[in-house]
């Protein structure tokens, strides 16, 4: 067996209208069975996703906020990978209207059309952040943090390297994690951009589409498409 994980993306790719079909988690279920580790990674917010998704002990490890914090669902550890936003960031972005605004263990994330706002406070109090794109999301993290180096993190956790690895996702923020490991896949509601970088595109949208790819992996461990 080549592939021994699959990373997943959870919102346009996983889920629909933020929550995961029978028939997803039933894949997932067999994906587990045969062996695999199942890994989420998202640019969700932990006590956010774990409202919309009760089922996540189905992940060996979760990666949160954009690569910014690592959850194991079985010990409920949580790992940050980058210090706490500075409180006079925050409150610079609450002072120039940028709403709505939430923060994280690490992420601080809003919404289109904020992103100039955002970029002028980070110039102005002269911090080293980015800012990332998820459609019209707008988050703001550390310097070299990304959906890669969150999966990095976990990777090195379980003792896999990246080319045993499968990531599937549907947005911007998850062309770093595709390109990270062994074969990068779209779902055929991903963006243009993804789907033009990736090594194949499913025909099923979203679940249906991670249902493909496991029933793929578990059928022939995706034995005719040369890994990278």
């Amino acid at each position: 067996m080549h592939y021994l994980a699959l990373a997943t993306d959870y919102d346009g790719t996983l889920a629909s209208d933020g929550r995961v079909n029978k028939e997803t988690l039933a894949a997932l279920d067999r994906l587990r069975d045969s062996g695999r580790k199942l890994i989420l990674v998202t640019g969700r917010h932990l006590d956010d996703l774990l409202n919309v998704f009760p089922e996540i002990n189905l992940c060996e490890w979760v990666v949160v906020e954009n690569g910014a914090l690592l959850y194991q669902p079985a010990t409920r550890e949580e790992k940050p990978l980058g210090a706490p936003p500075p409180e006079e960031f925050v409150k610079a972005l609450q002072q120039r209207g940028v709403d709505p605004l939430t923060v994280g263990r690490v992420i601080v994330a809003t919404w289109h059309p904020h992103e100039n706002t955002v970029l002028d406070v980070i110039r102005d109090l002269g911090l080293e952040y980015q800012v990332i794109f998820n459609k019209g999301a707008v988050m703001v993290l550390p310097s070299g943090v990304n959906k890669a180096s969150g999966l990095s993190a976990v990777l090195k956790e379980l003792g896999l390297p990246p080319h045993n690895t499968v990531a599937i996702g549907d947005a911007e923020n998850d062309q770093a994690f595709l390109d990270f490991c062994g074969c990068g896949v779209a779902v055929a509601n991903a963006l243009p951009m993804l789907k033009e970088h990736a090594d194949f595109v499913t025909k099923g949208d979203r679940g249906a589409g991670v249902v493909e790819l496991i029933d793929k992996l578990i059928a022939s461990d995706l034995a005719e498409l040369a890994p990278h």
